[in-house]
C-alpha cells in the first residue's frame, strides 16, 4: 500500500488477510503533492527494485483509492462496495502489459555509524560512550525473493511501548515495534485470524529475540529471507544474540512456507528453534490452512482458518495447540465462530502463551443496516460470547453480551455494550498495591460505552467508560484520547486511563498518562516526542526522535531517551539518560 496526500506526506505498508495493515513495513519510493487552484495533484514513482514480483507475470493486481476526509467519502477504481472494507483487495483491478523491467543487480547496501551515550544516575553511577558501525544488506536473489543481512542492529528508533498496568491473572502482550523484525513480518504470520484475534498460542513472536528474562541483549548479526518462489511464499530468519553474564550467545531461528491454492487461499508450515535464555532446547513445528472465497455465496465472502502446532521442550516435554475459525464478514448479516485449544505444556520459547491448558470458544452474530437519506451512515446490533474451559471441560471464564451502535455520515461512532461475566479463580492473585482477589467463583453484570469522533476534524478523540460490578466489588474505568492538529505541521495527542477498583480486600486507583507530539518540518523531516507515566510503578519515560531522510533510504537520526521515577507524584528521580546519533546512507546497485 502506498499513500500520499496534498502536502506530499507519505505512508506505505503491507496488507495481510484483506484486513490488517502492517504500517512498520518501509521501502524506497518517491512522491510529491501540490495544492493548485482547483484542488491538488500528486506524482508517485515506485522503483521496480523496491518491490518483489514475478517478472514472468505481466498482469498485476492493482487498485486506486481516494479518501476525502471532509466528506467522509471513499472513491475506488475497482468494484467499491459498502459491504467490503477499504482493505479488501479480493476484487482489485488488473494492471496489464508490465514487461522489460529492470532491477539492476538487486543489491542495496545501507551502512550506519552510531554514536551512543548512556548515563546511569543511580549508584554505582556509570557513563558509557560507544561509536559503532552497523548496517543492513538487501539482495534480491530473484525479483520476488529478497535476502537480508544485518549486523550490530540498532533499535534506537523504536518507539516507547504503550504503557499498560495488569489488572488480570495473565501476562500482557506488547506488540513488536522494531523495524528489522516488522519488515516483511507478514510472511511469518501463522494461523490466520484465529491467532490474530487472540494472541495466546502464537508459535513465533519476534519480540522474544533480543530479550533475556526481560533484559535487552544486543543482536550481533542476523539474516532473513522473504518473498515468493512462484506461488510458494518464503520466510526465514536466523539471529545471533549476545550472551549475558550467565548465558552464552544464542542462535535463534524461524521459518515459514506458504503455498497459494484455490486463488485466494493458502496452506503453510512453520518452524522455530532456540531459547533466548539458553536454558532449554526448544523447537516448534506447525501447519495451517487459510481459506478465502468471495464468490461461493453469491458474491459474499466466506473465510476459514485452521492451525495445528506442537512444541518440543527439554524442560516441559511435548505438547500441542490447535484451532479453527469460520467467519462470514458480510452485510447485512455477519457471524464468526472460533475454537482453540492450548495444551498445558505447550511452551514455544520464541512464541507467546499467557494462558495454557485451556479450550477457547468465541463468536458473534451481527446485523447492520444502512438507512437511506439519513444522518446515520450505518447502525448495527450484535451479540457475542466467549467461553474458556480447562482441558477437562470445566468452565473457567464466560463472557457474553450484546451491543448496539452506529456511525454518522461524518464518521462519528457510538456504541453501548451490556455483558455478563463469570470467573472461576482457582488460586488467589494480587492487583497493584497488593490488593487480593481471593480464589472462588464470581459473576457480575456491567456496561461499556464507547464514543469516537471523526479523525477528519482538527480536534478529534474518543472516550470509553466501564461500570460497575467486578470480582465481588466494583470497577469504574475510563479512557480518554484526544488529538489536535492545528495545522499541517503539528500533531498533538494526549491519553489518560483511569481505574477505580473497590474490593472487600482493599482499594486501588490506577492512572496512566501519555502525551505524543509530532512536528513535521517537511514530509522528509520530523520530530516525534513521547511522554508516559503511571502511578503504580511511578515510572516516567520520555523518548524524543528526530529523523531527516535527506534522500530515500539515507538519513540522519537522533534519539534522546530518559527514564526515572516520579515519587509520590511530585519528586522526580532520574534513572537512565540515553542519546543516540545515527548517520546512514543507502547505496543501490
Amino acid at each position: 500500500i502506498f499513500e500520499v496526500n496534498a502536502l506530499g506526506a507519505r505512508f506505505d505498508g503491507l496488507l495481510q488477510n484483506n484486513s490488517d495493515i502492517l504500517a512498520e513495513w518501509n521501502t524506497i519510493w518517491h512522491a510529491h503533492g501540490r495544492i493548485v487552484d482547483d484542488g491538488w495533484t500528486a506524482e508517485v514513482a515506485i522503483p521496480f527494485r523496491s518491490i518483489s514480483y514475478d517478472v514472468a507475470n505481466g498482469d498485476w493486481g492493482f487498485d486506486l483509492f481516494r479518501l476525502v476526509r471532509r466528506k467522509a467519502e471513499r472513491i475506488r477504481w475497482a468494484q467499491i462496495d459498502n459491504q467490503r472494507s477499504s482493505r479488501d483487495i479480493s476484487r482489485s483491478g488488473t494492471l496489464t502489459g508490465i514487461k522489460d523491467t529492470a532491477q539492476g543487480l538487486g543489491l542495496d547496501v545501507q551502512p550506519f555509524v552510531n554514536l551512543r551515550f548512556k548515563r546511569e544516575w543511580q549508584a554505582p553511577r556509570e557513563d558509557d560512550v560507544t561509536l559503532e558501525p552497523s548496517g543492513n544488506i538487501f539482495y534480491k536473489i530473484t525479483p520476488a525473493l529478497t535476502g537480508t543481512l544485518t549486523f550490530n542492529t540498532d533499535f534506537s528508533d523504536a518507539p516507547l511501548d504503550q504503557r499498560q498496568v495488569n489488572t488480570g491473572r495473565f501476562g500482557l502482550f506488547f506488540p513488536e515495534t522494531r523495524d528489522f523484525f516488522n519488515q516483511d513480518a507478514s510472511v511469518f504470520e501463522f494461523g490466520g485470524n484465529n491467532l490474530n484475534n487472540d494472541v495466546n498460542g502464537r508459535p513465533f513472536f519476534s519480540r522474544n529475540i533480543g530479550l533475556v528474562n526481560g533484559s535487552p541483549v544486543d543482536i550481533v548479526a542476523g539474516g532473513k529471507l522473504s518473498g515468493q518462489i512462484g506461488t510458494l511464499g518464503v520466510g526465514a530468519l536466523i539471529v545471533d544474540t549476545a550472551g549475558t553474564e550467565t548465558s552464552d550467545n544464542q542462535i535463534l531461528s524461524a521459518a515459514r512456507l506458504t503455498q497459494s491454492i484455490f486463488e485466494q487461499s493458502e496452506i503453510g508450515i512453520m518452524f522455530t528453534n532456540g531459547d533466548p535464555t539458553g536454558e532449554t532446547e526448544n523447537t516448534v513445528a506447525g501447519g495451517d490452512f487459510q481459506y478465502r472465497n468471495s464468490t461461493w455465496f453469491d458474491g459474499d465472502t466466506f473465510q476459514a482458518d485452521f492451525f495445528y502446532e506442537r512444541s518440543f521442550s527439554s524442560a516441559f516435554g511435548d505438547d500441542d495447540a490447535f484451532g479453527a475459525q469460520f467467519s462470514f464478514p458480510n452485510e447485512p448479516f455477519s457471524t464468526r465462530f472460533q475454537f482453540k485449544e492450548v495444551g498445558e505444556n505447550f511452551a514455544p520459547a520464541l512464541g507467546f502463551v499467557n494462558r495454557p491448558a485451556i479450550r477457547y470458544y468465541d463468536g458473534n452474530f451481527v446485523w447492520r443496516g444502512r438507512p437511506k437519506d439519513s444522518w446515520v451512515r450505518w447502525f448495527e446490533a450484535g451479540t457475542w460470547y466467549n467461553f474458556i474451559t480447562d482441558l477437562d471441560d470445566r468452565l473457567e471464564t464466560r463472557e457474553n453480551g450484546a451491543w448496539f451502535g452506529g456511525m454518522t455520515q461524518d464518521t462519528d461512532l457510538a456504541f453501548i455494550n451490556l455483558f455478563n461475566d463469570y470467573e472461576n479463580v482457582p488460586a488467589p492473585f494480587f492487583l497493584p498495591h497488593n490488593v487480593l482477589v481471593p480464589a472462588g467463583e464470581y459473576e457480575w453484570t456491567a456496561a461499556f460505552i464507547n464514543m469516537e469522533t471523526s479523525i477528519g476534524r482538527p480536534v478529534s478523540g474518543s472516550f470509553e467508560i466501564r461500570c460497575c460490578d467486578w470480582y465481588g466489588g466494583t470497577m469504574f474505568r475510563t479512557s480518554a484520547y484526544i488529538t489536535w492538529r492545528p495545522d499541517s505541521t503539528w500533531d498533538i495527542s494526549a491519553q489518560h486511563q483511569f481505574f477505580n477498583i473497590t474490593l472487600p480486600t482493599g482499594d486501588v486507583e490506577i492512572q496512566i498518562y501519555a502525551l505524543n507530539l509530532t512536528l513535521n518540518f517537511t514530509p522528509d523531516m520530523q520530530l516525534k516526542t513521547q511522554v508516559q507515566y503511571d502511578n503504580i510503578s511511578e515510572s516516567f519515560g520520555l523518548s524524543s526522535r528526530y529523523r531527516w531522510e535527506f534522500s530515500p533510504g539515507s538519513e540522519l537520526f537522533v534519539a534522546l531517551g530518559e527514564s526515572g521515577e516520579l515519587l509520590h507524584g511530585d519528586h522526580y528521580r532520574s534513572s537512565t539518560t540515553q542519546m543516540s546519533v545515527r548517520l546512514g546512507h543507502l547505496m543501490r546497485f
